[in-house]
C-alpha cells in the first residue's frame, strides 16, 4: 500500500500512512477467547494494529480497526447500539459488522456510503475468536485450527500470559525440544532428564505439512511417540502419547507490538472433565508457560535474526524451519 487513502468498496477510510500489520499480513489468527467477548466493546492490539471487537444484534463477532474515520476516536469506547451497531463515544457515528456508516447524527445530507470504518473478517471457532489480518469483510481461505482447539467431546482448559517479548521468539520457543530437560526439568521434561547422560544425542525430525510441519525429538534413539506441530502463522500443538486418549497442549502466540507477545496456552482431553479438575489443569499449564518467560524475556535481540546471524546446531532444526517461513513469507508482508 502507497502512502495514499485507499477507499474499501463499503466506503471504508484506511487513513494509514504505513502498511497494515505489518509482518503478520493476511493470515488468520486467534485473538480473544470468545468468553471475554460480552455486551461491550473490547479493544485490542495485534501486530501495532488497534483492533475493536463486538457482537451484533445476532450476537455474532463483529472486527473493525479501532478507528473512527471522523476524528480518529477509539471505537471501543464506544457501546452497541440494539440494532447492532456500534456507536462512536465522539459524535454518534454508527457501524455495521461490513464498516458501513449507518447514522451521522445532524448530518443527514452526509454521504455515509464514502464515511465508512475499516473491517476485518471474523470468525467464531471453538471457545476462540479468529481475526484476518487485512482489511475486508471476506478472506481468500478459512481459519484452519487445529482438531484439539474445535473437535467436538472435549474438554478444554485455556490460560493467558503476556510476555516482554517479539513474538518470534516466543514461538520458536514453543517449537524448541532440547530445552525440556532444563528450563522445564521440574515438569514436562523430567523425564528426559532423568533419561539423558553425558553422552547422549537427540534427534530433531522436521516433516513439512499443509499446515506447517511436524517435528519430532528422539532421545538416544528411543521414539516415545510425542510429536510437536507447527500450524502457521503462530500455533504450535502438543500430541502428549497416552494409549486411547486425546491429550494435547496448544501454545497460541499473539504478536501485539514488536516488544509485547499475548500467549494463549489451552490444553485439550477427552478424560478428566469434571469442572472440579479444572483448576488443576490451568495451574500446571501456567506453571509450565511461566517457566519459559524469564528465558525468553532475556533473550537479544528480541526479534529473532534470520538464518545464519546466530550458532545453530542439528537440534536446531524445527526453529530454524520456523526463521525460514518467518524470513521468506511472514515478515515481508503487510496489508
Amino acid at each position: 500500500m502507497n502512502s495514499q487513502t485507499t477507499t474499501l468498496g463499503n466506503g471504508a477510510d484506511l487513513g494509514h500512512s504505513r502498511p497494515m500489520f505489518n509482518g503478520f499480513a493476511h493470515v488468520w489468527t486467534p485473538l480473544v477467547p470468545a468468553r471475554d467477548l460480552g455486551r461491550k466493546p473490547l479493544s485490542l492490539t495485534l501486530a501495532g494494529e488497534r483492533i475493536a471487537l463486538f457482537r451484533d444484534a445476532q450476537g455474532q463477532p463483529a472486527a473493525l480497526i479501532d478507528r473512527c474515520p471522523h476524528r480518529g476516536v477509539a471505537l471501543s469506547l464506544g457501546h452497541v447500539a440494539e440494532d447492532g451497531c456500534i456507536e462512536c463515544p465522539f459524535h454518534g457515528w454508527r457501524f455495521d459488522r461490513t464498516g458501513a456508516n449507518r447514522h451521522i447524527p445532524f448530518n443527514p445530507q452526509a454521504r455515509r456510503e464514502t464515511l465508512g470504518a475499516t473491517p476485518l473478517p471474523v470468525r467464531q471457532l471453538g471457545e476462540l475468536i479468529w481475526i484476518h489480518t487485512a482489511p475486508g469483510t471476506t478472506a481468500p481461505v478459512e481459519p484452519q485450527p487445529p482438531e484439539g482447539l474445535v473437535a467436538p467431546g472435549l474438554r478444554r482448559t485455556l490460560i493467558q500470559r503476556t510476555w516482554a517479548c517479539h513474538w518470534t521468539r516466543a514461538m520458536e520457543n514453543m517449537l524448541d525440544s532440547p530445552h525440556l530437560p532444563f528450563v522445564h526439568r521440574a515438569t514436562i521434561g523430567k523425564q528426559a532428564r532423568r533419561r539423558m547422560t553425558p553422552t547422549s544425542t537427540m534427534e530433531v525430525t522436521w516433516e513439512d505439512t499443509a499446515f506447517g510441519g511436524r517435528t519430532r525429538a528422539i532421545l538416544d534413539g528411543d521414539d516415545k511417540g510425542g510429536r510437536l506441530e507447527f500450524h502457521r502463522p503462530n500455533i504450535m500443538a502438543l500430541h502428549i502419547p497416552i494409549p486411547g486418549r486425546h491429550l494435547r497442549i496448544h501454545a497460541l502466540v499473539i504478536p501485539v507490538d514488536q516488544a509485547t507477545t499475548r500467549l494463549m496456552v489451552v490444553a485439550s482431553r477427552d478424560f478428566a472433565k469434571l469442572g472440579l479438575l479444572e483448576p488443576i489443569f490451568a495451574r500446571m499449564n501456567a506453571r509450565i508457560a511461566d517457566e519459559d518467560r524469564a528465558v525468553v524475556e532475556s533473550s537479544q535481540p528480541s526479534e529473532v535474526p534470520p538464518l545464519g546471524q546466530e550458532h545453530s546446531v542439528a537440534t536446531d532444526r524445527a526453529t530454524r524451519e520456523f526463521r525460514r517461513y518467518y524470513y521468506e513469507t511472514l515478515r515481508p508482508s503487510a496489508a
